[in-house]
């Protein structure tokens, strides 16, 4: 191969929400198992700088990079694909690119110029784009474009993309992920939507070289013939992508249907050989075959849209393999808990995680969880603001602190047993100035937390700005409560845990951003199997 990085562009039509995420991770999968070297960049084209400020109802779960980059949810199915880390490189917004054009206009480099959306945009675009080609760490990257063909706010990427394709020439390919509707009244899948979404992409100036079709029946010969011919693509870069019951299973489908072998044929690339699956294929053969099932609750405030906590629902089917066991996540909104029902909601709930979030609502219904799990030994796992909460509850119910709350909640609260750093108090921007990214924690000897890591140190991802009181640090540890992981340079307190309960542990950090097919995370692993033998 030569030793041009080859670039593949991922854009989507006719509907939005068609799995461009998951084809582009799919077909990294594919080159990597290939033995390629492989990322992928999502380009969002919204204005938010980053998803950081946005509600989880508009956008999913924002996902957090080693470097602090607070990033678009498909970065974390990249990630749990092709177990590498992905940085602030692999995500770029509109907000981003306008921002750093605007930066350079002010400090005068385009002095004299009128600045245009052609080619300051654009070039600005490309030069994120080739970004990670320019490490030397890749031989290909994968870029997805997010939002749909046609939209006003992605006509500058897609420009930016025909651009590089007149550029890169056979270095660069396009593939088009679009949907054939199924018309039940006439028993047909329609070909004519795809058409014009291929049109629309033609009127930019960009030719498509796969195309993807999302359908819910197979897609035979003809209709693919009939795509092929109007849509200028050979009928077999016409590929089907049938849903899947889990999205570890399309890396196969795509197998099948030679997507790899197509792009590599595409970019002037031998494919020798198959892609080595083998331990792919054992975690969905232990997935699809597991020898029992367990119930645990997701408590959290955003569970209408399960995208808001979507790296914590995989990283339980990555432990729930491990355990040879299926998890089934009972989503129980946390605003519908009161002391009074709180027995009868969590009936047949082997295990407890109380999930992240910001802001007050549904606070009391995450303690009255954890009081329950902790008075009635159930297996119980809080992870950042259901750390937090598990530090509140242990401080009304055990130390008697009947007023303690977090600053966050309760401003006024006599005794503030969650806090904001010094150094957080007089910020007042919101976006991105948080604690975020990758630091250590340094684990306390014969705890659960350093048997479950089994080492001394670990390194974990953050999104916060409220943290462990240590004022307070002596009464928890008096009235039993272990802080059994801190920040080794700043003192802070990352994890606590009950060495009297089954299982009682909440971490400050976010460890499901780190479960990866391939690595899933102890502590997920450790939990679920806790919930298992309880």
């Amino acid at each position: 191969m030569s030793n041009n990085t080859k670039y593949i562009f991922v854009t989507g039509g006719v509907t939005s929400s068609l799995g461009k995420g998951i084809i582009s991770a799919s077909l990294a999968k594919l080159l990597q198992a290939r033995g390629y070297t492989v990322t992928i960049q999502k380009l969002d084209p919204y204005i938010n700088v980053d998803p950081g400020t946005l509600n989880p109802y508009e956008h999913g779960e924002c996902y957090v990079t080693d470097d602090g980059a607070e990033t678009d949810l498909d970065l974390g199915h990249y990630e749990r694909f092709l177990n590498v880390p992905t940085s602030q490189a692999n995500n770029v917004t509109t907000g981003r690119i306008y921002q750093s054009v605007i930066e350079k206009e002010r400090k005068g480099e385009f002095l004299g110029k009128t600045v245009q959306v052609i080619p300051h945009i654009t070039d600005e675009i490309k030069n994120r784009i080739k970004l990670l080609g320019k490490t030397g760490q890749y031989q290909f990257v994968i870029t997805e474009i997010g939002g749909t063909v046609g939209d006003i706010e992605s006509l500058p990427y897609i420009e930016a993309v025909r651009q590089l394709k007149w550029e890169m020439g056979h270095d660069c390919m396009v593939i088009h992920l679009t949907l054939l509707p199924y018309l039940s009244t006439s028993g047909e899948l329609k070909t004519k939507p795809t058409q014009h979404s291929v049109k629309l992409l033609l009127e930019y100036g960009v030719q498509p070289d796969v195309l993807v079709c999302r359908a819910e029946h197979a897609i035979n010969q003809e209709i693919r013939r009939k795509i092929a011919l109007f849509c200028n693509v050979e009928p077999n870069a016409v590929i089907e992508a049938l849903d899947a019951s889990t999205i570890y299973e399309v890396p196969i489908f795509m197998e099948k249907e030679k997507l790899d072998v197509i792009v590599l044929k595409k970019l002037g690339i031998e494919s020798a050989g198959e892609p080595q699956l083998v331990k792919w294929k054992e975690f969905l053969q232990r997935l699809h075959n597991p020898k029992s099932e367990v119930k645990i609750g997701l408590i959290g405030k955003y569970v209408e849209l399960k995208d808001s906590y979507k790296s914590i629902a995989e990283a339980f089917i990555h432990a729930g393999v491990v355990n040879n066991c299926k998890v089934k996540l009972e989503w129980i909104h946390s605003e519908s808990l009161t002391e009074e029902n709180i027995k009868e909601k969590m009936a047949g709930l082997k295990g407890i995680l109380v999930a992240p979030g910001f802001g007050n609502r549904g606070i009391e219904g995450k303690i009255s969880a954890i009081k329950y799990a902790r008075e009635n030994n159930v297996p119980f796992f809080g992870i950042c603001l259901g750390m937090q909460c598990a530090v509140i509850e242990f401080a009304r119910n055990v130390l008697g602190l009947k007023d303690a709350h977090s600053r966050e909640m309760n401003p006024a609260t006599s005794s503030p047993v969650i806090d904001l750093l010094e150094a957080q108090k007089n910020i007042s921007h919101m976006g991105g100035t948080m604690r975020l990214g990758s630091y250590p924690c340094a684990l306390e000897e014969n705890t659960l937390a350093q048997k479950i890591y089994g080492k001394k140190e670990t390194n974990e991802r953050h999104r916060h700005r409220y943290e462990f009181n240590n004022e307070y640090t002596k009464s928890f540890k008096e009235a039993g409560m272990v802080l059994s992981g801190v920040n080794p340079n700043a003192g802070l307190v990352e994890i606590v845990e009950l060495p009297k309960h089954p299982f009682f542990i909440g971490v400050q950090f976010h460890p499901e951003y780190k479960s990866t097919v391939e690595n899933p995370h102890p502590l997920f692993v450790a939990f679920v199997k806790a919930a298992l033998d309880n």
